[in-house]
C-alpha cells in the first residue's frame, strides 16, 4: 500500500507505528529492537458503513484510546506495538466535499453547531488535501 490515494474521491488515515522485534531463537539478539513505519488505512466513502472512524478513534487529533489502538495495529502488523500516533487525514478535494457535506447532514452526531467544528473536534487540524499523483 502506498501512501498516494488511489482514486478520486478517496482518502486514508495516516498513524506512525512503532514496533518492536524479539527474536524468537535463544540467544539472538537485534539491535536496534524498535523500528518505525508509517501505516494507512483507508477511509469508507462519507455515509457508507465505517465512515464514522475518526469520530468513534480520534479526538482533536489524538488517538482516543491507545491501548486499543496498539492492540488493532499489532493484529495488522504481526508484531508487537510500543507505540501509535495519527498523523493526518490525506484526502482529495472531492473526498473532503463529500466527508463535509455528510457531516453537515448529521450534525447532531458531531454535537457541533458547524462542519467546521465538528471536523476540528476530532481531527484537529490534521486534514492534508493532495492532488491526484501527490
Amino acid at each position: 500500500m502506498t501512501g498516494q490515494n488511489s482514486a478520486p474521491g478517496s482518502a486514508r488515515y495516516v498513524f506512525r507505528v512503532t514496533f518492536r522485534i524479539e527474536p524468537s531463537a535463544r540467544g539472538v539478539s537485534i539491535d536496534p529492537d524498535r523500528f518505525e513505519t508509517t501505516l494507512y488505512r483507508e477511509a469508507e466513502p462519507p455515509g457508507e458503513d465505517g465512515w464514522l472512524f475518526f469520530r468513534d478513534h480520534l479526538w482533536h487529533g489524538e488517538i482516543g484510546e491507545s491501548a486499543y489502538f496498539r492492540e488493532l495495529a499489532e493484529e495488522l502488523l504481526g508484531v508487537p506495538v510500543t507505540s501509535v500516533s495519527f498523523s493526518e487525514l490525506r484526502t482529495d478535494e472531492a473526498y473532503l466535499e463529500r466527508l463535509e457535506d455528510e457531516v453537515g447532514e448529521n450534525l447532531g452526531e458531531f454535537r457541533s453547531a458547524s462542519v467546521e467544528r465538528a471536523l476540528s473536534k476530532y481531527l484537529g487540524s490534521s486534514i492534508r488535501v493532495v492532488s491526484e499523483g501527490e
